[in-house]
């Protein structure tokens, strides 16, 4: 996190306020902190889950993105950025279907982790992102730099999958 003025970027126009995003770490915090975002996405499944029971499974998927952006708004407010929020527009249409895509994600896993449990779910999920982000790289995508798939992606994506299978065949 760091404090910016008004200057232009690659990804947008930054005012005064905090930049979150865009800036570059070190490849092992990268890790590190993915690693620990990671664990905290195999909470959710499971938390939203029991929340479900009580609420029902989109009463708990709104309750769960409501409170989510309760907290954003309150980051976007302290770091003196509102303004990025008229500027989202600025972008092509699919940069906007983050969200409808998180929602997709949340109400699946809400059905899903109560068959699957927290690990095959997790599994499940991490199986699903490594292979949407070959195809990604291989076609270069939403703006990503193309990367052609290789061998070792392949068979990483292959020993992925049996992860997947040995995790949920109970």
């Amino acid at each position: 996190m760091r404090r910016v003025g008004a200057r232009s970027s690659a990804r947008g126009r930054v005012r005064d306020g905090i930049q979150l995003a865009g800036g570059q770490v070190s490849r092992g915090l990268a890790v590190a902190l993915t690693a620990a975002a990671g664990g905290l996405v195999a909470l959710q499944a499971p938390i939203n889950s029991r929340l479900g029971k009580s609420t029902g499974t989109f009463p708990a998927a709104s309750i769960s993105f409501g409170i989510g952006l309760a907290i954003l708004v309150a980051i976007v407010l302290v770091s003196g950025d509102i303004g990025g929020v008229a500027r989202a527009g600025h972008g092509p249409w699919w940069a906007l279907l983050g969200g409808a895509l998180g929602a997709a994600y949340v109400a699946s896993v809400l059905v899903t982790v109560r068959t699957l449990g927290a690990g095959g779910v997790t599994a499940a999920t991490i199986a699903g992102q490594l292979t949407m982000a070959v195809i990604i790289d291989q076609f270069g995508l939403v703006g990503v730099a193309r990367q052609p798939i290789d061998v070792s992606r392949v068979v990483g994506l292959v020993l992925l999958v049996a992860g997947v299978f040995l995790v949920v065949r109970h």
